[in-house]
């Protein structure tokens, strides 16, 4: 029988165990509008003067003095870790008649089985314990990628199903004391800090397909918007920026994201 909320957290504070999650209604901070950031998933590297702002990857360290925003593939496999999750997890991998399901633009990530509540609920323990991981490491968001997954899922999975289990996710990072991002989905921007609770949003190519709107009517200036060079490059950035610059924070980036020094990379601001 666990003992009751107050006497644990008594008996984490008397043992010196670090406590993993913030005390229940605890404030959390979205990054703020309008700073400088970069967007490094492909590889960390330290980022430019005046960036105040950084999104890394969970199993990456957060840049040093930078609000750090932690990456987490929480509706779709990593890359690289189909076979963990085949081992360990196998009943929460979405399979259509008796095929895996895999995303048809990055076919090594296999979707997860959000269908029914006791599978968002593994699947919630699951990425939970990354969220807690990120907060030990000193991050301050979170980024929740693939919320649009169930449009990919041959019709295996709805919107209700992604709506569920983000609802399970958000209220996860805030115990940790995370502010989380939508990432991408326009169609659910609408009510949803409401709705599911996101604090703010992380958008890739908005100003591309005319999106930007969508989410600025939700979350305000709280955006982290990142647009690409292989898609319009310097004239979207223009465009953006003409529009947002200065109230929201914008990136140009190659679409690898690699890092800075490596062949190809990208990086253009306001």
């Amino acid at each position: 029988m666990r003992a009751p909320r107050p006497l644990r957290l008594l008996l984490a504070l008397l043992l010196g165990t670090p406590l993993l999650v913030a005390p229940a209604g605890a404030a959390v901070t979205p990054p703020p509008a309008g700073a400088p950031f970069d967007y490094q998933l492909g590889g960390a590297y330290p980022p430019d003067p005046g960036v105040t702002v950084v999104v890394r990857d969970r199993t990456v360290a957060p840049a040093p003095g930078a609000y750090g925003v932690c990456y987490l593939n929480a509706f779709q496999t990593q890359p690289g870790a189909l076979d963990w999750w085949r081992r360990r997890h196998g009943s929460l991998l979405l399979r259509r008649h008796g095929r895996l399901v895999a995303d048809p633009d990055w076919p090594d990530e296999v979707l997860l089985d959000a269908s029914t509540a006791p599978r968002r609920r593994a699947i919630a323990r699951i990425v939970g314990r990354w969220l807690d991981g990120c907060a030990r490491a000193g991050y301050r968001g979170a980024e929740l990628d693939n919320l649009d997954s169930w449009t990919r899922s041959r019709g295996r999975l709805r919107r209700a199903d992604a709506v569920a289990l983000a609802r399970l996710l958000v209220a996860r990072g805030h115990r940790a004391g995370l502010a989380v991002a939508q990432k991408n989905a326009a169609e659910l921007a609408a009510g949803a800090r409401a709705r599911i609770g996101f604090d703010f949003a992380v958008v890739e190519e908005c100003e591309r397909y005319r999106e930007c709107d969508a989410y600025a009517r939700e979350y305000g200036d709280r955006l982290l918007e990142v647009e690409y060079g292989d898609a319009g490059g310097l004239p979207v950035l223009r465009r953006a920026c003409a529009a947002r610059g200065g109230r929201v924070s914008i990136v140009l980036r190659d679409r690898d994201l690699v890092a800075r020094g490596r062949p190809g990379h990208l990086r253009r601001t306001c």
